[in-house]
């Protein structure tokens, strides 16, 4: 109960700020205007080959038009992300109403665990006010509505890793800027991983696949729901979670 409550409170914090309107519009206006992007591009290419019946039958709305608009959601993610959890802890310690927390009843897990859903709650109504998109495309094609599911899935996954992320460096310090950055370039680094990828080989290839997040995103857009993906997206999180459960616990310490 303590956690859910955290979680709501959390939630209301990012309606009653600023920071989370514009998180809000900003993911928003980006992803429509990718949407609109990717939508031309693929009537473009849809008009081009209609003439040609085998190039037609290739045109996959799902692989030319859901999975491309997914990546570039999780493009958007690695910025807004860092922005959403930068002030779940670094507000309370600058405020000094952490003291509070730590010294009323409720756990450092509990604490943690509410801040985090809380960041989770606003992630997946930012994501719920996109379905607008998807209905459309149900409305002027016929989408796998796997392939959909799967893939809003995938993005939700993502950014709770990132999330996660930004938890922790937000534990940190007191500075919110400085807990954004950290956050940013951390997960920077994370997404280069699959680029790196690319110019690898052998045994050290496979460690840079197995490390990127954005890999294990492919076959999560694509429909494809594998358990080892699952159990590495949540296998993240409880790292990371459990590395800023240790952080928050040393204040009770001091």
């Amino acid at each position: 109960m303590n956690v859910l409550s955290i979680a709501w409170r959390e939630i209301r914090a990012y309606f009653a700020t600023p920071v989370g309107w514009l998180a809000l519009c900003a993911f928003l206006g980006i992803t429509g205007f990718f949407f609109v992007a990717v939508l031309g591009l693929y009537n473009m290419q849809a008009t081009e080959m209609q003439y040609n019946p085998y190039a037609g039958s290739q045109m996959n709305i799902d692989e030319y038009l859901v999975a491309p608009f997914f990546g570039n959601t999780a493009v958007i993610l690695l910025f807004i992300c860092p922005a959403l959890s930068m002030r779940l802890f670094s507000e309370d310690r600058k405020t000094r109403s952490i003291e509070l927390l730590l010294t009323s009843p409720i756990s450092t897990l509990e604490i943690v665990l509410g801040k985090y859903l809380g960041a989770v709650g606003f992630l997946a109504i930012v994501l719920l006010c996109t379905l607008h998109y998807p209905a459309q495309l149900f409305w002027l094609g016929e989408p796998d509505p796997g392939v959909m599911a799967s893939s809003y899935l995938a993005v939700l996954l993502l950014g709770s890793c990132f999330l996660a992320v930004g938890l922790l460096f937000s534990a940190m310090t007191e500075n919110q800027i400085l807990a954004l950055v950290l956050s940013f370039v951390t997960l920077l680094m994370f997404w280069i991983l699959g680029w790196v990828e690319e110019l690898a080989s052998g045994t050290f290839k496979d460690v840079l696949s197995y490390g990127s997040l954005i890999n294990r995103m492919e076959d999560l857009t694509k429909g494809l729901v594998h358990s080892k993906d699952l159990v590495y997206y949540l296998s993240f999180i409880f790292f990371w979670l459990f590395a800023t459960h240790q952080r928050v616990e040393a204040y009770r310490w001091r």
